[in-house]
């Protein structure tokens, strides 16, 4: 069974809360679960304290026993300080079509 930690929507529509939880990655994002380690509003602004709320010991202890947190809660552990996400790099996206393009151009010749 693999275990991860991951966002459940709920809220309304157009009015997005998201509850942090436990689950079984086979279960739907917001099926069963098997325990709540915190919630996440976006609309709130960024520096809104009560925007995101995890207990640490909880998140802490799963991923002690193996639980692999997803790419957006690894964001959220990382300006924690619990985790470190890998740096990204993708410089082929980072530069406009018709630039890359003038580039490839530009190599060929």
């Amino acid at each position: 069974m693999s275990v991860v930690i991951r966002l459940a929507r709920a809220g309304t529509k157009k009015r997005p809360v998201y509850h942090v939880v436990v689950a079984d990655s086979r279960f739907p994002r917001d099926g069963r679960f098997i325990e709540r380690l915190g919630h996440f509003n976006p609309l709130l602004p960024k520096d809104n304290e009560s925007r995101l709320k995890l207990d640490m010991d909880k998140v802490k202890s799963w991923l002690a026993k193996g639980a692999q947190p997803s790419d957006r809660v690894t964001r959220f552990l990382d300006a924690a300080g619990i985790v470190k996400r890998a740096a990204r790099n993708n410089p082929e996206k980072a530069v406009p079509r018709k630039e890359r393009k003038a580039a490839e151009a530009a190599a060929k010749a």
